[in-house]
Parts: structure tokens; sequence; C-alpha cells
């Protein structure tokens, strides 16, 4: 079938486009609702929010029912100015990184904001300044599984986490500070598979009995695979729950009283339900191959360029489509790089993309954009930052507007003579 969209959540795609203008995202509020409810098993659900950022679609996620992590200063004011709390039992925000940098130490020592310690000199840090506080720690276990080298994140060449073979010095410097240990926290990856899935519950089961029984919590980390194309598998969060839960449960009679059992989705909330539309500025052809230029480019949407990552897309035509045929394309945008092509794969290999013809002027949607889209935007080659929109019962809002000139070079001075 014709890759066609002619909507987006109720909400015709050119009304969209024509109302807010090119490159704009757009989020589809239900979505994320259903992707919440899909982890209702588990205890506490707290969403990463590095995937998708916006106060509105923090403020959604809170709504929900969900908590939220950060891994910055800026991302814990974010989260502050969406609503959610500093303290609570479970905390409402949790800092998880592997340094502090001086503003997010201010930050959770004054909002007495709740840390995953990812290193031991974190440890020390926080000690320092606010002993008698619980503190959870984040384990690599020495091993790690990703999509793509660059979203694995444990084993030897991973940055993240405290080294499983250290959790006995941690163990020491959190009792010389007095800290307490309330929680252990294992992500080895974005994309993982249930049975790497087990093997994160045993390096779990293994730190906790070395922890100790302070603890009250255990996290799954994130990594629910979204789906992408059309082969790829959703994941089942009722069997990821189960796997989780027996591992809770032998824990809990080890330690002879209950956990609390989180789990930590990032694109498994937001990914599938973000678009980015885009108006095709130019059909060229360069040899045996026709590209489909576009107005938005990496600038706007990182991740093939980054990762080789695969994106549905769809055009929306001007008229209804009918008679139209398909053909062989590779989508690019404006940017002055020889990158700035949407269907690659890892590597850099420009691969084409079977779509309907279309004309320019017309709209071309990425789909599946909702996760590490707008959140790695910059301002390459002096490009605004996209509008973005969220979608709520078949109303559209504009939750940020797009990006003026006069915003690009605020701050800017040139020194005078």
């Amino acid at each position: 079938m014709p890759s066609f969209r002619s909507e987006i959540a109720g909400v015709s795609v050119v009304e969209l486009a024509r109302r807010f203008g090119t490159p704009t995202f757009v989020y589809d509020a239900a979505a994320v609702r259903r992707r919440i409810a899909d982890l209702a098993a588990f205890d506490t659900v707290r969403y990463a929010q590095k995937a998708c950022s916006n106060l509105a679609v923090l403020d959604l996620v809170r709504r929900g029912g969900a908590l939220v992590d950060a891994v910055s200063a800026g991302e814990i004011r974010r989260a502050l100015a969406a609503g959610f709390p500093p303290v609570g039992d479970p905390p409402p925000i949790v800092y998880t990184a592997d340094v502090f940098d001086a503003e997010s130490l201010e930050l959770c020592v004054d909002r007495e904001i709740h840390v995953n310690c990812g290193s031991p000199e974190m440890i020390d840090q926080l000690g320092a300044r606010a002993p008698g506080r619980g503190i959870t720690l984040r384990i690599n276990p020495g091993f790690g599984h990703g999509e793509s080298r660059k979203t694995n994140t444990g084993g030897e060449q991973s940055k993240h986490g405290i080294w499983h073979g250290q959790i006995d010095e941690c163990l020491d410097r959190a009792e010389r500070l007095r800290l307490s240990i309330d929680g252990l926290h294992i992500h080895v990856g974005s994309g993982v598979d249930m049975e790497h899935l087990s093997r994160v519950c045993g390096a779990m089961e293994r730190a906790a009995a070395e922890a100790g029984p302070t603890l009250r919590y255990i996290s799954a980390g994130g990594g629910l695979p979204a789906v992408y194309r059309p082969t790829d598998s959703p994941v089942d969060p009722a069997a990821y729950f189960t796997l989780w839960d027996a591992a809770r449960k032998r824990l809990e009679q080890r330690f002879g009283h209950p956990l609390r059992l989180e789990i930590e989705p990032g694109r498994y909330l937001t990914a599938e339900s973000g678009y980015l539309i885009a108006e095709i500025r130019a059909v060229k052809r360069q040899g045996q191959n026709t590209f489909y230029l576009l107005d938005a480019g990496f600038n706007n949407l990182a991740r093939p360029i980054l990762y080789g990552s695969y994106h549905p897309m769809s055009i929306a035509p001007a008229d209804d489509g009918a008679g139209r045929g398909e053909q062989e394309v590779i989508v690019g945008g404006p940017l002055c790089e020889s990158g700035d092509i949407f269907t690659q794969e890892e590597g850099g290999f420009v691969s084409t993309r079977r779509l309907p013809e279309a004309k320019v002027g017309e709209y071309l949607v990425i789909e599946c954009v909702g996760a590490y889209g707008f959140v790695m935007g910059s301002n390459y080659n002096s490009k605004p930052l996209a509008a973005e929109v969220l979608i709520d019962a078949g109303r559209p809002h504009l939750v940020r507007r797009r990006q003026t000139f006069e915003d690009l070079i605020r701050g800017e001075e040139i020194p005078k003579p």
C-alpha cells in the first residue's frame, strides 16, 4: 500500500503545516497515555525525560501518574517547572548521572533531590554536603546490550554506572558519610531483548545481595524498544514485568521485607507519539537516484546520522493521492553536509525508501520521532529550532513556538573596538 498520511491524531497534516509552519514536531497525547498504562503492573513508572522534555509532555506524564528521571541540572529544573515536587516517597524526581557538575550538586543538595550515583566520586561529593541522605547506586554489571554501539550502556567500554566489582568499596564510602543505600538501578542499553533481560535480572540479584537489606527498591532501568520497522516485534510488557517481579520476590524473601519495583522508560513512552512534518522543497535527479529534499535536516532529527536509525515515512498529498505510483527515493535535508540524509544506515551508507510520487510543496511526515527528536536538535547552519505541537482530544496546542532569528543570536555580542 502507498505510504500516505492525511492526519495525525485526527487532525489534518496539511492544516497542521499551514497553521504552524514546517518543520514542526507533533505529539499525540493519547499515545503517551497508552504507553504509561502498558506499564501499570510496575510499582513506579519513572519517565527518562531526556527522550522528550517539553514541559507539556512532562506535565502529561505527571498527570498520567508517572514520576521523572533527570540527568542534568536543566532537567531537574524542567521537572520542577512541570509541577513535580522535589521530595516525596517514592522520590518524584531522581537525578541520575555519572558526575555532578557544580550546578547539579547545588540543586540536589538545596532541593533535596534523590540521587542515583553512577560513580564512587558522586557518593563522596554528596556525602560531604548532605550526610544522612538516602541514595541509589547505578550498577554497571560488566556487560551491556544496545541496538547500536552508541546506545550500549554496560561493560568495560561504557562510562556509565559503578563497576560491579566496586560495590563493597561504595558501601564503605556511603557508611563513612552516613548515606544509606535505598535502591539499586541497572540499565545496560537501549533495545534490550528478553534473553539479555534475564541476565540483567540475575546481575541485579547479585548486586542486591551485596548491598544488603537496607534496600527499599530496585529499578529495572529503561531500554524498552519501540516499533520503528514493520518487521519489529513490540515488547511484551507483561513478560518484562514477570521476569523482574520474580527477581524482586526472591530478593524480598532474602531480606524479609517488601521492595518497590521501578521501571524507567524513555523512548517507549514517547517515540511512537511523535511526528515531524516537513515540506518537500525539491524533487531532484542525481544520475539514477531521485532525492526528496526537505526543509528539515539533521539539525531537527539527528538519529539517522548518529545511529543510522530507521524511521517510517509517509507523504501527505495535496489531493487524495489516487493513481500515484511509487518510487525508490533518497530523503535528505537542506544542510550543507553530505550526511544530511534521513534514509541512511549505520556507518553512513545511503539507502533508498519506497515512497509515493510526490511534488514540491507537498509534505513528508517522518514518524516515530517522539524520542530523541527535538531534544537532540541544534542550530547548525544557523537553522532555528522547530516548533512543537501537542494534540490532545483532537485539539492541537502549540507547546513551543518556532525559534526566531532574534532567539538564535540572543546572548551573542560583537566586541566594541
